[in-house]
């Protein structure tokens, strides 16, 4: 019997194999036109974000191989779709290597090179090799402690360098996903008890309205300010440093929105909005400022179309919303004739108004209770198993819907729990990834419906590619003995169970699953936050009637259902104040969008105009402070506090460390403290012809190693300029 089954030919098994790689690599494909536009998104961005999303999802399917192909019965009905092991090992080897490659150096380095804002590509090259050189400083010493430990475990190295180097790849990665999976198992659960109350749901949409409304203007005005630069560049295109610039700076002229009529007024006046001109360009206009100015252009333009789209988005979901309330009463829903944007289930549905309002007001309630209920019980089983696994493995319960047959010392694995083991690693890698997008922790990348910016794609398609390899490995970790017999733990298992660290450090250390789990259920977050005085939810609580005051918004919700009616009706510019006031110019009428300005910004402070020390901005003649009717005060006259968001564009960690660098920036220092320069690595100032006081010039300091610095995506304020909030 077991001579007939190892001659058994598996073609049927690699026919089945080639056809749903096939589909992998459609599905990715769609992927990929939803979020950036193929046609004249370049090959060098395309192919390499393929093969980074592909290679991690062809790991789902080669897992239930690997599996089947292991646990060999007599049987053969019984194996499912099973591979010889032979080609199984090639297969492992090219996705991991490739994904191993793409992760640590084809990605950063084309992303970084996206990102340069230089014209020629040798010079983008060299930028992003400088860029990265920091990164992978950490990256390499922190491997060389290990590879110490390593050589002190075994007083030399029993495997290869590239072994070690593959466990502790592994290891880092493996933090990473244990923690955002955690977020993930209890977030998507959540979101789908949430979405299954209408009414609920309608007030969370209105609260959240303010601050995305907020953040579109913010980055509108980000974008203003630097086309100011760009505006006041263009006068001095033609004399001095400029000239040798001249058709960059038409360049970017061109990627501007300034009218060829506004751009030789574009400064010293007071716009009606309260934002005041104020450019600053360096008396020298260098290579590197010209990169850092295109830079920062692009990723504004970025930022904009990010949170116009999240307006955008939020403004059809309350629309959306609202009908489905509304026709309770009749029993007929209509959302009217279906924007060019929207999906083909919107444009062909074959609903009638009144099937229509059974499907949203019944059936998908419904199904996300249900759904909801499924997943959160699949999140509390990968929970329990991730915590007995490395005590008492034979409590797994992922394991038991696996394998359901044992044979002798081997475990049978038949098509159904290949189909299980798939379904349990797309929901593992879902909850990893939809953290992603929801923990604050980087710098302001987002995913764009046809415009994401080519350093967000690069950056996301690589954390896909990082966490895919851990969480395969850490999956079949929960199946007992069985795993040990696949070609996989051949490959890999073998080489992280090389120290007793390695070795325990698997097992122990995805048992801390339980905190970022036990912080997003409880929101400890928002409490720790709130406890060291980032948040102000007791009063926010003390000045709401209601729940939704209690638990969500910048403002409140109803401050949000009046600027979206307000935006809808065709008004929103009437409430641009929002919760800070703005400034008008009572000597000249507004104007429609004229050149754009530079801004200043603060946080709490009157700071005097430019030019002018002694006059606060709020007593400055021919200015005064447009109505503020969202801004709630509390307390005595002498202290006025902003209501802010708990679920703020800023979390706990942002919020932390910006605490703690303003407290450090406003001590008090002695004199030959503050003489001392800091070292360019930490930040410091590129003194120098071109520097010219700009302060942006620093792209590759300290904080970029851990996605920070260079105002991400958002295009910071440059110029000397900045926004002052009351």
């Amino acid at each position: 019997m077991m001579e007939s089954a190892t001659t058994q030919s598996p073609v049927a098994s690699e026919v089945f194999a080639l056809v749903a790689l096939f589909v992998i690599s459609v599905i990715v494909l769609l992927i990929l036109r939803h979020y950036l536009p193929l046609r004249t998104t370049p090959a060098y961005l395309l192919v390499p974000i393929f093969f980074a999303l592909c290679l991690p999802a062809s790991m789902v399917l080669l897992v239930p191989i690997d599996l089947a192909s292991s646990a060999m019965v007599d049987d053969i009905d019984a194996r499912g779709i099973w591979l010889e092991r032979g080609p199984l090992r090639i297969c492992w080897r090219i996705a991991y290597w490739l994904t191993f490659c793409l992760t640590w150096f084809i990605i950063p380095i084309l992303g970084e090179y996206s990102d340069s804002g230089y014209r020629d590509p040798q010079a983008k090259f060299r930028d992003s090799l400088r860029a990265n050189a920091q990164y992978y400083a950490v990256v390499f010493g922190s491997g060389f402690i290990g590879l110490l430990y390593v050589l002190w475990s075994y007083g030399g190295f029993s495997e290869s360098l590239k072994s070690t180097v593959m466990a502790l790849a592994y290891c880092w990665g493996l933090i990473l996903a244990i923690y955002l999976m955690g977020h993930g198992l209890v977030a998507i659960p959540r979101r789908l008890f949430r979405n299954a109350d209408i009414s609920g749901r309608l007030r969370r949409i209105q609260t959240q309205a303010p601050k995305v409304y907020d953040q579109m203007e913010d980055a509108q005005m980000n974008l203003d300010d630097l086309e100011m630069q760009v505006a006041e560049l263009s006068k001095r295109s033609k004399t001095g440093t400029a000239k040798n610039f001249q058709d960059w700076i038409e360049e970017l002229v061109d990627l501007t929105n300034i009218p060829e009529s506004q751009l030789a007024n574009t400064s010293g006046a007071v716009r009606g909005s309260g934002e005041y001109i104020r450019t600053k360009l360096p008396t020298v206009i260098t290579e590197k400022y010209m990169a850092d100015l295109t830079r920062q252009l692009i990723r504004a333009k970025h930022a904009r179309s990010r949170y116009t789209s999240d307006w955008n988005r939020l403004l059809h979901d309350a629309v959306r919303t609202q009908a489905i309330i509304d026709s309770v009463a009749s029993k007929r829903l209509d959302f009217g004739v279906p924007s060019p944007n929207s999906g083909f289930w919107d444009r062909h549905s074959p609903l009638t108004p009144y099937t229509r309002f059974l499907y949203h007001y019944y059936v998908l309630p419904y199904f996300n209770l249900a759904f909801g209920g499924l997943l959160a019980l699949a999140s509390a089983c990968i929970v329990w198993s991730e915590v007995v696994k490395g005590i008492f493995p034979v409590l797994s319960v992922i394991r038991y819907s696996v394998v359901h047959h044992n044979v002798g010392d081997k475990g049978q694995i038949g098509l159904a729990g290949q189909a299980i083991a798939a379904l349990w690693m797309v929901y593992m890698c879902a909850a990893a990834l939809i953290s992603i997008t929801e923990v604050k922790v980087w710098r302001g990348r987002a995913l764009v419906r046809r415009n994401t910016a080519p350093e967000s794609a690069f950056w996301y398609a690589s954390q896909v590619a990082r966490l895919s390899v851990p969480l395969t490995y850490n999956f079949m970790t929960f199946l007992g003995v069985v795993y040990k017999d696949t070609v996989f733990y051949d490959f890999l298992g073998q080489l992280i169970n090389l120290t007793p660290l390695g070795k325990w450090f698997d097992y122990l250390f995805p048992a801390l699953i339980l905190v970022p789990v036990c912080f997003t259920l409880f929101g400890l977050y928002g409490k720790i936050q709130r406890a060291l005085g980032f948040g102000v939810d007791v009063l926010d609580t003390l000045e709401s009637d209601d729940e939704f005051g209690a638990n969500f918004g910048t403002g409140t919700w109803r401050e949000g259902r009046d600027l979206i009616e307000r935006e809808l009706n065709g008004s929103s510019a009437a409430i641009r104040g929002g919760r800070r006031p703005h400034y008008t110019d009572l000597s000249s009428p507004s104007q429609p969008r004229a050149a754009p300005i530079l801004t200043i910004r603060a946080n709490s402070t009157p700071y005097p105009l430019p030019g002018n020390p002694t006059t606060p901005i709020a007593t400055s003649p021919n200015l005064r402070p447009l109505a503020n009717t969202s801004a709630r005060r509390v307390g005595t006259a002498s202290r006025q506090v902003t209501l802010a968001s708990e679920d703020d564009d800023e979390n706990f960690f942002e919020a932390l460390g910006h605490r703690l660098k303003n407290t450090i920036d406003t001590i008090d220092k002695p004199k030959w403290l503050t003489d001392i320069p800091k070292p360019k690595w930490m930040g410091g100032d590129n003194s120098g012809a071109g520097s010219g006081g700009n302060g942006n010039e620093n792209f590759s300091d300290i904080r970029r190693w851990f996605g920070g610095g260079a105002g991400g995506g958002g295009g910071s304020s440059s110029g000397g300029g900045g926004r002052i909030r009351l």
